[in-house]
């Protein structure tokens, strides 16, 4: 599908905006059947299946229209009906074929004793580890992309003192391109969309981080609703005031990422309205981004 055949929205519109434009174009490519569905192997490893339960919560499109329409899912360790050799069987038989595939991978690849750390199965009485499944898959997937903080770059599986020495994706990878797509967890919208962009036009522009610019351009800081709180100088001393949370150690002048706007659950919510932001979009959360709370003012 070419791009005379899908107007985007100007760069004005928000990062939300963008999202959903292009989740409505590729709805409509793949119904006129000018567009294709794609294979999708979602593998998960060291980490908290955040991101699949994340991706659970996601609407418009919701997961079920994502994998009855968008994508053919092939294999999944928690949402495929098939377990045991029977699931484990699907993996080897991606790698074998020629069948083009998304790999996508949550949780970040434990290292420790050549990947026994992490197992994602067993085939003919033998262990598959998570870093065999990595690499396996990667090399041979279209297009990889890596969901989630631990994936990214580690994340909280990787944090100190990192007893299974887990590492990122890319580690495993070598030079393998990747796009990133930090947080913990994702929010269903930056999967989906970078899905859809998939779909439409390929991979979506990246920044130097390889992460969409679509969605990791803004700082946090500067879209947020107390920014203003910030510029007039009027911090919270306390969690659960309204102010700016930046003295409390909120970490949103050094994270980018849509969150201001897009928000969470059907816009319910999001970290900042919960007083907190701990920077988890960032590269080198958690560690980097700790202490998360820093009772630093004092009260007259």
């Amino acid at each position: 599908m070419s791009e005379q055949n899908i107007i985007l929205p100007p760069e004005s519109v928000t990062n939300e905006a963008i999202s959903k434009r292009l989740l409505e174009a590729a709805q409509n490519g793949l119904q006129s059947g000018q567009l294709k569905r794609k294979k999708l192997v979602w593998l998960e490893l060291n980490g908290c299946s955040g991101n699949v339960i994340s991706l659970l919560n996601g609407f418009q499109p919701d997961f079920e229209y994502a994998i009855t329409q968008m994508v053919d899912l092939v294999y999944s360790n928690s949402m495929m009906v098939a377990d045991g050799e029977q699931a484990i069987n699907r993996l080897f038989e991606m790698a074998d074929g020629e069948e083009d595939f998304i790999l996508g991978v949550e949780g970040a690849v434990a290292l420790k004793n050549e990947g026994m750390f992490h197992l994602v199965g067993t085939r003919n009485g033998k262990p598959l580890t998570g870093l065999q499944a990595a690499k396996m898959l990667g090399e041979k997937a279209s297009t990889v992309i890596a969901i989630g903080a631990c994936a990214v770059d580690g994340g909280p599986s990787a944090a100190r003192p990192n007893l299974s020495q887990s590492v990122g994706l890319q580690a495993v990878l070598g030079n393998k391109k990747i796009i990133k797509l930090p947080g913990c967890p994702v929010h269903p919208d930056w999967f989906l969309g970078t899905l859809a962009h998939l779909l439409l036009y390929g991979p979506p522009e990246l920044d130097q981080q390889s992460r969409p610019k679509m969605f990791y351009s803004d700082l946090l800081h500067d879209r947020c609703p107390r920014r203003h709180y910030f510029d007039k100088g009027v911090f919270s001393e306390t969690l659960g005031e309204p102010y700016c949370l930046f003295k409390l150690g909120c970490r949103g002048p050094v994270t980018r990422v849509d969150c201001p706007t897009r928000q969470w659950n059907g816009h319910v919510n999001w970290p900042i309205g919960a007083s907190t932001c701990i920077g988890c979009a960032q590269s080198g959360f958690p560690d980097r981004m700790a202490p998360f709370i820093s009772y630093n003012t004092t009260r007259e």
